[in-house]
């Protein structure tokens, strides 16, 4: 199996952190000293402040509450907060203190490397949703990481709620490592390609030539 397992692949997509300043921020201030961000008050009470890098953009609220997303691991969020304080603070914004800074949720694609039989895993898996006239991939509530995956056919996941990548990484494995176990998912072998009837039927072809 260590062919196949080598195939698994996994990509945080993205990270949504949150921070609390513990004071106010006057949104005003922040428009005229930074041109370039984006508040419209009547649409939406959060000022948008973007960051080329790492690529990401942060929501900054009045109250000092921040939400961070778009970045591609745990450090690149922390780092993208800590980035946009600091240049806020550099232009003259005054705040006290460093943020208080809160992995939300990960999001991640995955990969297995394999076909899954989502009709037998909707029996075999707990805490499933299954709907292929509406939705193609199965939904799998697992408890332990306590996390939302989304199963295709094609062996493709997203994984979503996870708090630390660790815990998409362990998810993925459980997950893979379950459906081995009840045969629920099938690696493509050049074993399986050799014996499968079209290859067979073309080799017989090219014997009888």
């Amino acid at each position: 199996m260590g062919k196949e397992k080598r195939e698994r692949f996994i990509n945080i997509e993205n990270v949504v952190a949150s921070a609390t300043l513990k004071q106010d921020i006057d949104l005003s201030t922040i428009v005229r000293l930074f041109p370039g961000v984006e508040y419209r008050p009547e649409q939406f009470p959060g000022l948008v402040y973007r960051l080329k890098k790492p690529k990401t953009a942060t929501l900054i609220f009045s109250s000092g509450k921040m939400v961070c997303t778009g970045a591609k691991s745990e450090r690149q969020s922390k780092k993208a907060v800590m980035k946009v304080v600091d240049e806020l603070k550099r232009n003259g914004i005054v705040i006290v203190g460093k943020p208080d800074i809160t992995i939300q949720n990960i999001v991640a694609s995955a990969g297995l490397g394999g076909s899954i039989d989502l009709e037998k895993s909707v029996y075999s898996l707990k805490k499933t949703m299954y709907e292929p006239e509406q939705f193609p991939g199965l939904i799998y509530r697992m408890d332990d990481p306590k996390v939302v995956i989304l199963l295709f056919a094609s062996g493709k996941l997203v994984c979503t709620g996870a708090k630390k990548e660790e815990e998409v990484h362990r998810a993925v494995a459980t997950l893979q490592k379950t459906l081995e176990e009840k045969e629920l998912v099938h690696y493509k072998s050049e074993k399986n390609l050799v014996s499968s009837p079209a290859v067979q039927n073309h080799m017989s072809k090219l014997r009888a030539n």
